[in-house]
């Protein structure tokens, strides 16, 4: 297939979290027939709720200054799936992706022709599948692989890292990973191997007790974030600096929150072995990031509710004196009724909107959460972006936000 027929394939198989099915038996017959792509490289493997695709980026921008050839796996992505799959920082080519899916898919036929698997895997079983056959391929020394959903039985489980991150554990897929952050923490422990390093990031106390007693039970020794003192922290809208263990570090991604990944990206890299000066060189699209000016126009998927905190917290830090506006859209799967009560009242303008997605909530419904005469609806991001384009002032500051899906399209049409 080229690489529009394997896209749609993909697609095909269902929206990737609501067609999950968890289990590692899939992965591990692929990765058998596959002669175990997974083991080629040495990795590093991250999971968390929020923080865990910054953590993932700004360790793999270190690990590329410091000279070493690395792999890079997050998802989703904001336009294209070839997004998910980096090479020293750059994205594979269509065609690379469209290669490595036919090898994956027809592997998979014939384990379905010989009864070995049940069903053909998932939309993310076999994109990860596709990253750990790259990886092989084009000679990847060190990979950084951010979980997909969960840890214990994500498809990303099957490696075996020399290092395992955990971000700040919240909220979220609370239908999959169950409803009370033990439960959920307990999910994101799975990714701990016996003896295995890892490091946490700052935690809430019962999601920190859930970590420690599994990495007690698997004798993994541990480093805390919390347990690092950082002084000199200078923090602006555009990034962060500050002092630990009497090393300046600078971080180039926006927010008070990436203070903390960028200290427990620091004390990973520490547990590594491996210089820390690079984390100034990472990118990271979509999150806090300023495309636009006059007005200011700042993308961010804050598409839970401790995303929508980090970001009203940026908004007060920076913007207090500003007129903002809100540009807002949701899947309707999403604690929708919290970040809204989070981030509309820091609104003088809302545009709800529905990015173009099967899930995508109706923006009429947020006029039952929010019955102010500020908000305004649209049909389609389109739609929205004139309406700014239009109203707001050179001195605005306009904030595109809630699904990533959303921030994708906004993205493809403000950066040319």
């Amino acid at each position: 297939m080229n690489y529009p027929e394997s896209v749609r394939f993909l697609y095909s198989l269902g929206n990737e979290i609501k067609t999950a099915k968890f289990g590692l038996h899939r992965m591990e017959q692929l990765m058998e027939a596959l002669d175990h792509p997974h083991r080629s490289f040495r990795s590093v493997h991250v999971a968390g709720t929020n923080g865990k695709g910054s953590t993932s980026a700004m360790i793999d921008a270190a690990m590329r200054a410091a000279g070493i050839r690395t792999g890079l796996y997050t998802s989703p992505h904001l336009n294209e799936p070839t997004e998910r799959i980096r090479i020293n920082g750059e994205q594979v080519s269509a065609e690379q992706f469209a290669d490595a899916f036919d090898t994956v898919h027809r592997t998979a036929e014939k384990l379905l022709a010989d009864s070995r698997i049940d069903l053909h895997p998932t939309y993310f079983e076999t994109v990860t599948a596709m990253a750990f056959l790259l990886f092989r391929e084009l000679a990847v020394e060190f990979a950084v692989i951010e979980v997909g959903l969960g840890g214990r039985l994500d498809a990303t489980n099957v490696i075996l890292p020399e290092l395992c991150v955990v971000t700040p554990i919240d909220f979220d897929h609370e239908q999959y990973l169950g409803n009370t952050i033990e439960a959920i923490a307990a999910e994101k422990a799975g990714i701990l191997k016996s003896r295995v390093p890892a490091v946490f990031g700052r935690q809430r106390p019962e999601a920190e007790r859930v970590l420690e007693s599994r990495a007690e039970q698997l004798e993994v020794r541990y480093s805390r974030a919390a347990d690092w003192e950082i002084d000199e922290i200078e923090i602006d809208a555009r990034g962060s600096r500050f002092t630990m263990g009497g090393e300046r570090l600078e971080c180039p991604l926006a927010g008070e929150h990436q203070v903390e990944n960028a200290v427990t990206v620091a004390v990973a890299l520490r547990e590594l072995d491996m210089p820390r000066a690079g984390i100034a060189q990472t990118r990271w699209p979509g999150r806090l990031e300023l495309v636009s000016s006059e007005p200011e126009i700042i993308l961010d998927g804050a598409h839970n509710p401790a995303g929508a905190r980090a970001l009203a917290s940026y908004i007060e830090r920076f913007y207090g004196n500003r007129r903002i506006w809100l540009v807002y859209g949701a899947m309707r799967d999403k604690a929708v009724d919290e970040v809204a009560g989070i981030l509309f009242p820091l609104a003088n303008e809302i545009i709800a909107t529905a990015p173009n997605y099967s899930r995508a909530l109706n923006p009429e419904a947020l006029r039952q959460i929010w019955s102010e005469p500020n908000l305004r609806t649209t049909a389609d991001f389109a739609a929205a972006l004139e309406i700014v384009r239009r109203d707001a002032r050179p001195e605005d500051a306009i904030f595109i936000t809630g699904s990533l899906f959303l921030v994708g399209e906004a993205r493809a049409m403000l950066i040319k």
